[in-house]
């Protein structure tokens, strides 16, 4: 989906992909971020800048959890039936 996206950004926008589990086709373009106490990474993927920058953006994010705070919360948002 990132990729869609990204597209439709002309490629400008720098696209930063963070999933709770990897695909097995995709080891190449994804890299493992251990957040807090968690033994369980986060896969980071990204396009349109390098996926050391994204990583260490993630990395530096609030929260002292495996999840970064505002991701918890976006992905509430996204779950919210009208």
């Amino acid at each position: 989906m990132g990729g869609y996206v990204w597209e439709l950004l002309g490629k400008k926008i720098p696209v930063i992909g963070v999933a709770k589990n990897t695909f097995h086709s995709n080891k190449s373009t994804v890299e493992a971020l251990y957040r807090g106490d968690s033994n369980k990474p986060l896969y980071v993927s990204v396009l349109g800048m390098e996926r050391a920058v994204a990583v260490t953006h993630l990395q530096n994010m609030h929260g002292d959890f495996r999840i970064p705070s505002i991701l918890k919360v976006l992905d509430t948002i996204t779950k919210i039936n009208d």
